[in-house]
């Protein structure tokens, strides 16, 4: 059982590590014991961690932080880079933080699930479904979430060189201990679609890594 009434930016964590101390590595597991927390809490805190499940994800939407999960994934679609910031955030407060810090910094994250954690952030919207019979979608309030997801973002603190979309050759040197733990035989993290509005402008207002400027002489 867990003693935490009210859903906020700590309270958030402190159950992800309570499910994680409950739960282990069973996802299944996991997500119900999540669940039933939820559903003791009542509509209003499944509401609220909803809300902080999928800020916190949005937050993590980053082109470094996706190459890092390119290495540690053998290649890494837009659903699977989804599903790994749910694995990212069920690694707790401190690996998040760190990860988009550094994303290199997962290369001492333990292994779990293969990177991977579909349900973690829909178990608010489960609950709530549970607990009311109406899906979060049809209560949800923009203003209150941008709001939340302002103040989460204020706590982290993103690294050098995190919103550019690496290659093979510069993952090498942006994440030098990820590349030597899941690829040492060489990287190769398949290939950024360069038609991409999002990725053309990205590369072109992004920085690279001081890292890469320092091993490559890159004049950006």
């Amino acid at each position: 059982m867990s003693n935490i009434s009210e859903i906020n930016k700590d309270t958030f964590w402190e159950l992800i590590a309570q499910a994680k101390e409950q739960c282990g590595q069973d996802q299944d597991a996991f997500c119900q014991w999540l669940e039933n927390r939820l559903i003791e809490m009542g509509p209003e805190q499944a509401l609220n961690f909803d809300y902080a499940a999928f800020a916190y994800r949005a937050a993590a939407y980053k082109y470094g932080l996706w190459s890092a999960a390119s290495v540690m994934l053998d290649g890494c679609t837009d659903d699977g880079f989804t599903d790994f910031r749910g694995w990212l955030i069920a690694q707790g407060r401190e690996v998040y933080m760190a990860a988009l810090k550094d994303p290199d910094s997962l290369a001492d994250a333990a292994d779990y699930q293969d990177q991977r954690f579909v349900c973690l952030p829909h178990m608010g919207d489960r609950a709530y479904e549970e607990l009311t019979g109406r899906e979060i979608y049809e209560d949800f309030d923009p203003a209150g979430y941008d709001a939340l997801k302002s103040e989460l973002k204020q706590d982290i603190v993103y690294g050098d060189g995190i919103g550019y979309p690496y290659d093979a050759a510069d993952a090498q040197v942006y994440l030098p201990r990820l590349c030597q733990r899941y690829m040492p035989e060489g990287v190769n993290i398949g290939t950024w679609n360069i038609n991409s509005l999002e990725i053309r402008a990205a590369r072109a207002t992004a920085q690279k890594s001081k890292k890469i400027k320092k091993d490559r002489g890159d004049s950006r």
